[in-house]
């Protein structure tokens, strides 16, 4: 099996690591789960984190083929359309995206401008499609369970989980989004457990579990069996479910969660100007 090069880049305010996935055979890559640096304080965006990627991209004569996104994020705005105009690749996003923004585009009054089905984005992807980076062959698992949108990509002999999953230590995403489901999570964790066991698994975030002083972005299928405080080999689905669900009743809701959606559902762009030419995101008050 093809083993593709993979370089993180972690933006701590938010916890998020983008990775750049290089074909070995050749100069194409892949982007999954970029960040636009947002100050909600001031309202100000900053293209820093992308501004990385793209400086890697080009020191490197990289072919961008794909911009993928793993799901709808709660917890950063995506770079996608400024990375696309920098760098071109086609965006990518699971199908149920479209459940995603039927959801918020109701949540958040979205006009008849906002168009809810899917086709912001180039591809929309559903379980068992395949698509090309260089000579690597991707693969779609659908993990819904976080969101209804979740995808894994399987890209050679790595797996880039977004939420499903986090550090062995930290367990897994939280299901009391709209449209989330612990049962549906365990079911989805199981696909990317009978991978094999040396897949190496790429986490979207990690936050220091309890006695741990370094960031983690990169677990084993085989760790994650053996280990995940959540799903290890031999938790049941009604304990885990029970288990999740105790969990996500303690949890805030993430920081940056009401921005984020907003943008992440048009593929990263901001909603259309309003009369006086200036964008605005809305808060909604007693909503969530």
């Amino acid at each position: 099996m093809l083993k593709p090069v993979v370089t993180c880049f972690f933006d701590e305010p938010t916890n998020t690591f983008s990775y750049v996935v290089k074909d070995p055979g050749s100069r194409s890559c892949a982007i999954v789960d970029s960040v636009l640096d947002f100050d909600y304080a001031s309202g100000r965006t900053d293209v820093r984190s992308a501004d990385e990627i793209i400086s890697f991209v080009r020191e490197q004569g990289l072919t961008v083929e794909w911009i993928l996104e793993t799901h709808v994020h709660a917890d950063h705005l995506s770079a996608a359309p400024y990375l696309k105009n920098k760098v071109s690749g086609q965006t990518g996003i699971g199908e149920k995206i479209i459940e995603v923004q039927e959801i918020f585009g109701k949540a958040f009054n979205a006009g008849t401008e906002f168009a809810r089905d899917g086709s912001q984005f180039d591809r929309l992807f559903r379980e068992g499609d395949t698509f090309q980076v260089g000579a690597l062959e991707g693969r779609i698992l659908h993990t819904p369970g976080h969101t209804p949108a979740c995808l894994t990509y399987v890209i050679g002999d790595a797996a880039f989980v977004g939420d499903t999953l986090f550090a062995p230590d930290a367990g897994t995403a939280r299901c009391d989004f709209p449209g989330g489901s612990a049962h549906i999570l365990y079911q989805s964790i199981q696909k990317v457990l009978a991978l094999p066991s040396e897949t190496r698994i790429f986490l979207c975030h990690d936050y220091k579990a309890p006695g741990r002083d370094e960031y983690l972005h990169e677990t084993t299928v085989a760790e994650q069996r053996e280990r995940n405080i959540h799903v290890h080999t031999g938790m049941s689905e009604d304990d885990f479910v029970r288990l999740r669900t105790d969990r996500d009743a303690t949890l805030a809701m993430p920081r940056l969660i009401l921005p984020s959606v907003q943008v992440n559902m048009r593929a990263g762009e901001m909603p259309p100007e309003d009369n006086n030419g200036q964008v605005y995101l809305k808060i909604p008050v007693n909503l969530f």
